[in-house]
């Protein structure tokens, strides 16, 4: 039972992430929760110029506690604590807009990715629909402070994730769980899965996976509009037996995304996905290895 309590968001930060690892996993299969992080650092708050609702539009709302029953199932699962808008781990560590800070940034910055063009760099500069986040520019100590304490920790604890995965089954398989808001005059299905366009994960676990939420009643997406982010990317290497998907869950199904509270829809939103987890957990189980399928080129 999930007491009320876990609905509000957190006006302090604690530890950078949770990690409800299992002494025994069932399947190599992992489970992360990048951006639903709500425990809002009473520095950040008072950097901004936004209320704490407006900041967390851009937050993935409570998908940590959609897969919260994973780990007794025998699946680990690790969510950051800290907001999206205070440090987004989807993204390259020094991928910022260098008109938010008062020095230059560092040699090897991204500075003019289409990320950072629109104002979602590792530091957002807006959030929700298109509001500037600071007050005035930040020291560039406040990047190195933010990637030391929260995307750092978080990138160190999913490569052990993975690792230690990958060490007891040979292969791994990574759900990067997130959320889309809904789009005005644009009908999205209920989820969508991003692999890069084939790159990040064998195709036949995408189909897998895609066929057990369909079992559950979901309309299922592939790649458009979200094919994935830097997660994806930087994980994703099915030729190493790592294979990544993103995935993306409609906010509409679970929140009302006006007050940024758990709809009525919530607890059946959490046991359908729940039974998709579980057809997920007999799919990877079966697999072991990946080969890429040899094109005109190969010989013999």
């Amino acid at each position: 039972m999930i007491q009320s309590a876990s609905w509000e968001p957190e006006l302090c930060l604690s530890n950078s992430f949770s990690l409800h690892d299992v002494a025994a996993p069932v399947a190599p299969l992992i489970l992360a929760s990048p951006h639903s992080g709500r425990a809002y650092p009473q520095s950040f708050l008072s950097q901004t110029r936004l209320d704490l609702t407006s900041l967390r539009r851009s937050e993935d709302a409570y998908v940590d506690l959609l897969f919260a029953a994973a780990p007794s199932w025998g699946i680990p699962l690790l969510c950051a604590q800290f907001p999206r808008a205070y440090c987004d781990v989807n993204r390259y560590a020094w991928e910022l807009d260098p008109g938010m800070f008062r020095e230059r940034l560092p040699e090897g910055s991204l500075t003019n990715t289409a990320k950072v063009r629109s104002g979602l760099g590792m530091m957002a500069r807006i959030a929700g629909p298109g509001r500037g986040i600071y007050r005035y520019q930040l020291p560039v100590s406040e990047a190195t402070q933010r990637i030391a304490s929260c995307w750092l920790p978080y990138h160190e604890a999913l490569e052990g994730m993975i690792e230690r995965c990958k060490s007891r089954f040979g292969t791994c398989v990574l759900l990067d769980l997130h959320s889309m808001p809904t789009i005005p005059h644009l009908r999205l299905p209920d989820i969508i899965l991003g692999d890069l366009h084939g790159a990040s994960c064998a195709p036949e676990i995408v189909e897998g996976v895609a066929h057990r939420l369909g079992a559950q009643g979901f309309s299922v997406g592939r790649n458009r509009p979200y094919a994935g982010g830097y997660i994806t990317e930087r994980y994703g290497t099915p030729d190493r037996q790592v294979h990544v998907i993103q995935v993306e869950i409609s906010r509409r199904l679970y929140l009302d995304e006006p007050t940024i509270r758990p709809s009525p829809d919530f607890a059946s939103l959490r046991a359908r996905l729940g039974n998709a987890l579980s057809g997920i957990i007999g799919l990877v189980s079966a697999f072991r290895t990946y080969r890429k399928p040899c094109d005109n080129r190969c010989i013999g």
